[in-house]
C-alpha cells in the first residue's frame, strides 16, 4: 500500500480548544470534518495521549479554530508540539471568548460543540459535536495541511492521525 495517497485528501489546520478548570487549553489538530448540515455536526479526532482529549471527555465541549495561511507558525507548533498538561499553551498567545470557548486570534473561523458521542479507536478519540456556536472571525484564507507542509515546511507531531504517512 501506497500511504502517500492519503496526504491527496484534504485537511485543514485547526487548534482544538476547550476549558481546564478555567484555563484555556487545546491542541493543534488536521482531522475534523463536518458530519451534517441539521442538526450541524462536526467531527474531530483527538489522540489518546493529548491533554486535550481528556480534558473534552471531562468537560464535554470543544471548539475548532480553523486556522489562517497568515498565522504564526509559532503558534500551530506551540500547540502541536507541548503538552497542556504542564504547559499553559496560551500563555502569550491573545484569544477572544466566542460561544463561551477560547478561540486563538490566529483563526479565521471558529466551530463550537457539545460532544453528543464519541468513537475510540486504538490511539484517537473522535468526538462527535453538536454545534452550539460559529463564527467567520477575520477575512483570511484557511490553512490546508498541504500548505503546512509545502509552504510553511511544517513538521507533522507524532500524535496525529496522520504521523506515520
Amino acid at each position: 500500500m501506497d500511504k502517500k495517497a492519503f496526504r491527496n485528501l484534504s485537511y485543514g489546520v485547526y487548534t482544538v480548544t476547550a476549558w481546564d478548570n478555567g484555563r484555556p487549553t487545546g491542541c493543534t489538530a488536521n482531522s475534523a470534518m463536518q458530519i451534517t448540515s441539521s442538526p450541524a455536526t462536526i467531527a474531530v479526532s483527538i489522540n489518546h495521549d493529548n491533554y486535550t482529549n481528556s480534558v473534552i471527555k471531562e468537560l464535554g465541549k470543544f471548539a475548532i479554530a480553523i486556522i489562517a495561511e497568515d498565522s504564526d507558525a509559532t503558534v500551530i507548533g506551540r500547540f502541536g508540539f507541548m503538552t497542556g498538561r504542564d504547559t499553559d499553551k496560551f500563555d502569550g498567545v491573545p484569544y477572544t471568548v466566542r460561544g463561551m470557548m477560547p478561540i486563538p486570534d490566529t483563526a479565521c473561523a471558529y466551530i463550537c460543540c457539545n460532544v453528543i458521542d464519541k468513537m475510540e479507536t486504538a490511539t484517537h478519540t473522535v468526538f462527535l459535536g453538536e454545534v452550539t456556536d460559529a463564527g467567520v472571525t477575520r477575512s483570511a484564507t484557511p490553512m490546508t495541511y498541504a500548505y503546512y507542509h509545502n509552504v510553511i515546511k511544517g513538521k507533522t507531531a507524532k500524535n496525529a492521525p496522520t504521523a506515520t504517512l
